[in-house]
């Protein structure tokens, strides 16, 4: 199961009490107060760890509490600190303060992490206390309680290049003949209804991050179909790779298609549509898809690819057109690329 959002709640461990004692040995009749100070509240920490892609595994838990500090103990002995609670989301998690919809943070780049729930401060044993005018204090203090908060977790996979395209354009079937993901493909529409990552292989030194991503229908930006679980994905992909249908399923213009899907773009987030675009017709063994291809071109003034995944026409060159926009438009991160 694919969950991209989420709501938890989350809650700081408590911090241990102080504690009232005082020093009772046989030579010290006057051994005055040693109760220790109390240990503090574990913390809850959310980090991004690599080779998680789903918030799946936290629906079966709404509540997350870290281990409470321990109460501390005669002859100063301080209570032992609760074990921070480290909860493992995927890269691109956006953390949200869901009280106050306010982003905590954005867990962009495994490794990154960010604390959502401070434990509480450990109290205070009898010995704080001690003073030349207070030479006997009977007081401690409580251990205070952790924090609480509400949380929304928002998942944007991260990937190099976004797949976009109406329903049926080909997606999946492009994405498992260039990696070894395994999406659904059916001869019918939305059969993709999450993403899928895969890596693709140029060669030994030379690799990037190819999402497949829910297919758009027009009124998508206003959450129409599959909406905005498409859209906010989209906006983690650095290029786009737009593949369109010769021949759709439902008897609609291609070309309309893609202007279409660009428009829909642009309502959601007009940014998206200044990022570098590849242009492909699929299923080019069909006998229009040439002359789509030529159309496209014609009303774009953009390369546009004939190619075929069933019989591998022109994904080569596809597929090192792509990696050559990579460089251009992310020039520093050309070389994380290939790892």
């Amino acid at each position: 199961m694919f969950v991209d959002e989420i709501e938890i709640f989350v809650q700081g461990g408590r911090g241990g009490d102080g504690c009232v004692s005082f020093r009772r040995e046989k030579y010290a009749p006057k051994g005055g107060p040693d109760g220790g100070d109390g240990g503090e509240g574990g913390s809850v920490i959310l980090v991004a760890r690599e080779g998680v892609d789903s918030l799946a595994f936290l629906t079966h838990r709404k509540h997350w509490t870290a281990e409470n500090g321990e109460r501390g103990g005669p002859a100063l002995c301080h209570g032992r600190s609760g074990e921070d609670l480290v909860i493992s989301v995927p890269p691109g998690t956006l953390v949200f303060d869901a009280d106050h919809d306010l982003l905590l943070k954005d867990l962009d780049q495994p490794g990154v992490q960010v604390i959502v729930a401070r434990g509480g401060k450990g109290g205070k044993g009898n010995a704080f206390f001690k003073s030349p005018t207070n030479r006997v204090p009977r007081e401690s203090t409580p251990g205070a309680e952790g924090e609480r908060r509400h949380l929304r977790l928002e998942l944007r996979l991260i990937a190099d290049v976004g797949l976009i395209g109406k329903p049926n354009a080909g997606k999946s079937t492009l994405l498992s003949r260039l990696t070894r993901a395994r999406p659904k493909i059916a001869a019918y529409p939305f059969t993709t209804r999450y993403p899928h990552l895969g890596r693709v292989v140029l060669d030994w030194e030379r690799s990037f991050v190819l999402a497949d991503i829910p297919g758009l229908i027009e009124g998508a930006h206003r959450g129409a179909g599959l909406g905005h679980e498409f859209l906010r994905h989209i906006q983690r992909s650095g290029i786009l790779l737009h593949l369109v249908e010769p021949e759709p399923y439902d008897g609609s213009d291609p070309i309309s298609n893609y202007f279409g899907i660009r428009g829909e773009l642009e309502k959601f987030d007009p940014s998206l549509i200044q990022r570098p675009e590849i242009v492909a017709v699929t299923k080019a063994d069909l006998p229009s898809a040439q002359l789509i291809s030529q159309k496209l071109q014609e009303k774009t003034g953009k390369p546009v690819f004939a190619v075929s995944a069933v019989t591998g026409q022109n994904l080569h060159l596809l597929v090192e057109t792509v990696w050559q926009t990579l460089r251009e438009f992310r020039p520093s991160q050309s070389s994380s690329c290939g790892h």
